[in-house]
Formats: C-alpha cells, sequence, structure tokens
C-alpha cells in the first residue's frame, strides 16, 4: 500500500508544485531567460503598482523550431480573419508537448491550445466537448453486463488490484458479493462503454480517426515510463474503433469504474507516428515539438527559453462557428514571479497564467482590478490546507508514551474546530478570497449535504466542551492538565519546512489554541522527512500536522478510511458506518441516487467527526487584461486555458 500512496502522492506534488511553494515537486523545471521589451508604465497607473513593472534587457541565444502544416491537396482553407494574437505569460518552459509524458500544468495550457478536450471537468462537474455525448447506462451506449470468468483470466481483485485468476483470489461477483475463487467458473460484472468522437481534422488535412484513438491507447498503455498514467490502460480489456468515429471500450470484469464515461483516450495521429517505436516517441521532434493538431492551435515556432508561438489550425472542425476567434497564440516564461505584473499592464503580456502568480500579489492586483486596468479571476481550488489529528497513533505513541490520548473523544476535537478562527486564519493568509470548509470538499459541491455539521469560531463553546470532557486548568496556569496523568494539555503542531504561508497559519493557530488552555510548540520538518513512509505523518507518530490534500470533482472519502490506516489515512481514525458509507460511494456510478446517497452520508459523519480539521482551499489566480474576452478559469477544471478556441481579444 505504500507503492500506491508514493504514487498518489507524487501526483499530489506534481498538482501542488505551482500552488504549494513550500511543498517540493518532484522534477525541477529548468527556467531559461525571457526577452521583453523595457516596460514604461501607462498614464494613470496607480503608484502603488508602477514598481512592479520589469525591465529586462538579457540577451539570450535562441533556436528557432518552425512549422508550417501541410494541407491535402484538393482540401479548401478557411479565408484570413482580422489578425489577432493573444500572449499568455507563465512560469515555465514545458519539456515537450508530448501527450504522455510528466505532468506540468504549463504543459497542459499548451495542450488545450493543441488537442481538442474531449470531456471538460467544470463545477465540479463533467462534460462532453470532443465526443458527441457522455456515455450513461441510463441511455443505453454504456452497459454492465455479467460474463463468467474462469481460472487465467485477468480480472480485478476485490481490492482492485489486476490480477491474474487463480484459486484464492477474492473478487466480486455479479451481485457484488466477495467471494473467494475456487476454480470453478463464476459470474462477474463487465462494463462495456461506447463513444463517439466528433468530426475532428488535424493540422495537415487529415480526418481524426477512431483508430487515431485506439493508437494513443495503445501508445499510452505501453509506455515504459514513470511518468505515464497506466492506470486505466491496465484495467481495460479492450479498447476498439466501431467505425470512422466510433469506439467502443471494455473494462477488465470486476471494474465497474463509477466514471466509465472518461474512459477515451485522446486521439494521436496514426498516420503521422505509427510507424516510429513506441519508445522514442516521446524524443521525437513531431510528437514533442510539433505535434499535429486536432484542437484550434497548431505549433508554428518555438524559442527554446523564451516562447511558442502557435498559429490557428486551418483545418479546426469548429472553423464554421468562426473558432478560435484568435489567429495567434503565444506563451512567454516569466520565472521571475515578483517581476511579472509590468509586462501584465504595459505589454506585453495579455494574460497571465496561475503558475506565475502568487496570492501575496492579490493587494496590488485588486487595486488595479477596481482601476480598471485589469481583470482579475479568483476561485477557490481544490488543494485545500487542514490539520489532521492523531486520533489513534501508531504503538504506543499517544498511549502515555509523549503525550495522552488527547484526540479519541471526538469532543476534544470538536472543541479545537470551535477554537479555531478559521474565517480569520483565510481572511488573513488569502486576503478573503477563499472560504471556510466543514468537510473535505467545497460547500459549493453539488453533493453537499444541507445538514452538514458546522463549526463556528466560539471560543466560549470550546472551553464549555474541554471542561466536559475533564480537561481542567486545576493549577491556574492557563494551561489545562489530563485528568488521569495530570500532564499539561501540550502538544506539538507540525508542519513542513521552509514556506512563509505555513509559518503565518501556525502562528495564529497556536494563539487560538492558547485561548482555550492548550500551549502549543510548533515543529517544523523538512518536506521529504514529513511526508516520508516512515516518517512522522504516514508513520503516525504525531500529535496535529498541518499540510496540504487534494480534492476533486469527487470528494476524497477513501483518504479516510479504515482500510487507508498506515497508508493515506495518517489519523488513524476509524469509523464502521463511514467506511460502509464510503465504500459505497466508491463502488457506485458517478451520479447515481446510490452514489449521492453514499458520499453525503460519508460526508456527514466525517464533518461531524473531525478526524481532520479542514481549513481553507488555496485560491486560483490568474489575470487577465481588460481587452480579454471569454477568458473564464473554473474551479475543478485544472487549466485556466481550457476554452483556448473561444478566448477573443478586442481593440487589436
Amino acid at each position: 500500500m505504500k507503492g500506491l500512496r508514493t504514487r498518489w502522492f507524487n501526483c499530489l506534488h506534481l498538482v501542488l508544485a505551482v500552488a504549494c511553494a513550500e511543498l517540493p515537486a518532484d522534477e525541477e523545471v529548468t527556467r531559461g531567460v525571457v526577452v521583453v521589451e523595457t516596460a514604461v508604465p501607462q498614464e494613470g497607473t496607480p503608484v502603488v503598482l508602477q514598481d512592479l513593472f520589469l525591465r529586462a534587457t538579457e540577451e539570450v541565444v535562441t533556436e528557432v523550431v518552425e512549422v508550417t502544416p501541410e494541407a491535402v491537396p484538393g482540401t479548401p482553407a478557411p479565408p484570413e480573419l482580422e489578425s489577432k494574437e493573444l500572449i499568455v505569460c507563465q512560469a515555465a518552459e514545458p519539456d515537450s508537448l508530448f501527450l504522455y509524458s510528466s505532468y506540468m500544468l504549463d504543459k497542459e495550457n499548451l495542450h488545450h491550445a493543441i488537442y481538442e478536450n474531449l470531456v471538460t471537468q467544470l463545477n465540479y462537474g463533467y462534460q462532453a466537448q470532443g465526443i458527441e455525448k457522455l456515455p450513461s447506462l441510463a441511455d443505453g451506449d454504456a452497459v454492465l453486463q455479467t460474463v463468467t470468468v474462469q481460472a487465467g483470466d485477468t480480472v480485478l481483485s476485490a481490492d482492485g488490484e489486476v490480477v491474474t485468476l487463480v484459486e484464492g483470489v477474492d473478487v466480486l461477483n455479479a451481485a457484488g458479493e466477495r467471494v473467494i475463487f475456487d476454480g470453478t467458473p463464476l459470474q462477474m460484472g463487465q462494463l462495456v462503454v461506447d463513444f463517439t468522437l466528433k468530426p475532428m481534422v488535424w493540422s495537415d488535412g487529415m480526418p481524426v480517426s477512431a483508430a487515431d484513438s485506439v493508437f494513443s491507447f495503445e501508445v499510452n498503455r505501453a509506455l515504459a515510463s514513470p511518468t505515464v498514467d497506466t492506470y486505466r490502460t491496465e484495467r481495460t480489456a479492450s479498447y476498439e474503433a466501431t467505425g470512422d468515429l466510433s469506439l467502443r471500450w471494455t473494462g477488465l470484469p470486476g471494474w465497474l469504474d463509477r466514471t466509465y464515461f472518461l474512459n477515451v483516450w485522446t486521439p494521436l495521429p496514426e498516420h503521422q507516428l505509427g510507424e516510429v517505436d513506441v519508445n522514442l516517441l516521446p524524443e521525437l521532434p513531431e510528437a514533442a515539438r510539433r505535434p499535429l493538431s486536432s484542437g484550434p492551435f497548431v505549433v508554428t515556432e518555438w524559442l527554446p527559453g523564451d516562447m511558442i508561438q502557435l498559429s490557428a489550425n486551418p483545418y479546426y472542425y469548429k472553423a464554421a462557428e468562426g473558432l478560435p476567434k484568435l489567429n495567434y497564440l503565444t506563451f512567454q516564461y516569466y520565472p521571475d514571479v515578483d517581476g511579472i505584473i509590468g509586462p501584465l499592464l504595459s505589454g506585453p503580456c495579455h494574460m497571465i497564467a496561475q503558475s506565475a502568480l502568487d496570492p501575496g500579489q492579490l493587494p496590488f492586483l485588486t487595486e488595479a482590478n477596481a482601476a480598471g486596468l485589469l481583470q482579475t479571476h479568483i476561485q477557490s481550488g481544490v488543494i485545500f490546507e487542514h490539520l489532521t489529528f492523531g486520533v489513534d497513533s501508531s504503538g504506543d505513541y499517544g498511549d502515555g508514551n509523549g503525550r495522552p490520548d488527547w484526540f479519541q473523544d471526538v469532543r476534544v476535537r470538536q472543541a479545537l474546530a470551535l477554537c479555531t478562527d478559521r474565517q480569520s486564519l483565510m481572511e488573513q493568509t488569502m486576503y478573503g478570497q477563499s472560504e471556510v470548509w466543514n468537510s473535505y470538499a467545497s460547500p459549493d459541491h453539488w453533493l453537499r449535504p444541507a445538514d452538514t455539521a458546522v463549526w463556528p469560531y466560539d471560543v466560549a463553546a470550546a472551553n464549555a466542551l474541554l471542561d466536559e470532557v475533564g480537561y481542567l486548568d486545576s493549577d491556574g496556569d492557563g494551561i489545562r492538565e489530563d485528568p488521569a496523568t495530570g500532564k499539561p494539555f501540550a502538544i506539538e503542531l507540525m508542519t513542513t519546512l521552509g514556506g512563509e504561508l505555513r509559518q503565518a497559519m501556525t502562528a495564529v493557530i497556536a494563539e487560538n489554541w492558547f485561548d482555550c488552555g492548550i500551549a502549543v510548540d510548533r515543529v517544523d520538518l523538512p518536506a521529504d522527512q514529513f511526508f516520508a513512509d516512515d516518517g512522522p505523518l504516514f508513520g503516525r507518530q504525531f500529535d496535529v500536522a498541518l499540510f496540504a490534500w487534494l480534492s476533486s470533482t469527487e470528494p476524497p472519502c477513501q483518504n479516510w478510511m479504515s482500510t487507508e490506516i498506515g497508508n493515506l489515512n495518517a489519523t488513524g481514525w476509524s469509523n464502521e458506518a463511514f467506511d460502509a458509507a464510503c465504500q459505497q460511494a466508491q463502488r457506485a456510478f458517478w451520479g447515481s441516487p446510490e452514489y449521492v446517497a453514499a458520499h453525503q452520508a460519508a460526508w456527514r459523519i466525517f464533518a461531524e467527526e473531525l478526524p481532520s480539521l479542514p481549513l481553507f482551499p488555496r485560491i486560483k489566480l490568474a489575470v487577465a487584461r481588460p481587452e480579454v474576452l471569454n477568458f473564464a478559469p473554473d474551479t475543478t477544471q485544472n487549466s485556466e486555458l481550457w476554452n483556448l478556441f473561444e478566448i477573443d481579444l478586442v481593440g487589436q
């Protein structure tokens, strides 16, 4: 299970590489020098903003990679439009544009330009874009069938692992019952899902086909690289083209994937790349530097260390709708986030991606927004800060060794929630632009039950609860004592070293908890020690830990299941009703009545029991100049450039 956590946490680190400066990414991105014009403040710019203008005169030597789409003879190209160029400034240059390589947010921005989104993930839901519709069991384009399996077949075990069926393996039969395979053929559930691609065209004029999606699947499955996610390919029994644009995905028996409608692969051009050794593709210029495009734009020029320029794909399938609205799109790199506002206010940037912004710039951006110089887009994200309690520690830690078992009693956890001024903490660190969470997902999530327990800041109520438990200040020194041992209620609040945000947060929390008679010793550890498999967090040798966790479109109840103790569940908390609800949510199909009821039941239990205390999510911040239209960042769509095809500019 540690391997699963390592893979999951590596993914989290990659997501946090931008949003959590104090949590180191697994990969170091080399950032080059960028040449820009000398910035001159516009007339009327507020004084507080004028010192942010960037002046850079360093010279760089670049290599130019030019790409000209080759049209199929006889294929008409759309007429030239009014010239419009959008310049997006972001923190880093992608290492590659290959579809299956290491994850990087600044790379994903470009992927939205090159590859049509098949499915979007907006507002805690899923929407079809490059496919005709999301398949569904209700509509019949997804079917749950019963198949007979026997020894030697590849199936999914009851524990979610891909296995060869042999005697002694636990599986879920077609009735959903856990059974031990004894060599007798048995029946299991299997999903079959049909997809239909929209009639897209590659930037060389060749039609995008279902065979291109199958080729992409085969590339994904075959690549021998630790940076490539093969979770879905490993659980696929078959993926085949059933027509020019139609596809059929069949899952392994036993994998009743609750988001089965996502099992469609972004096409890659088989006619261009099909004869190349798959393991050479990540470095092949035609795949990594100048890929053919099925999306709104195609790469035309790459100046390493400086910029990537794209032009409108002349064969974009939505061209008849006047899309994309831009003729040219340029990505420039500004690793110096402190100096990036200048190029936005006076040029050349029209937009700054979230990777190049920091919440500390919000006061400046807010004033610029009020002055009409900028449009600032702020959303609560899905990376949320939280306090995890050492409810049931490993070994004898917390059982009289190191400290009393402070957090076994739910009333103590509830008291600390009441004693934490989370709203003030959010306002101080996120400038009031985030929101307090009372569970592991946003209060704006469509799954949130209306009767969720809420713990407002109430010191009197917190002290009353602690009195009720029996933790009293018997010697009058301001700190409560454990009634059984007489030890002061003094805990270690542990977090990662090196981040200003975390230092500010622990200072405020320590002050809050002192008001409830709890002494706090703040402990900062390097991230590699903090998150190590045998470290204090996942080794469950801590009192209270402050770190970021990842929510998503689906609330992550599994992080607190008792089966994850020793893995993702660092608290050691165990609750049978919660386990049953979360397990049901994990097995139910997304959006079904069973899915909703199970998630809401787990949500209620967590919010009442508080094995961890959610604080607030980090904000997603992106900024554009006023002339940028249709810029629509979203909370759950990771990249804010998901709709590049409809972003427009006025005044050019």
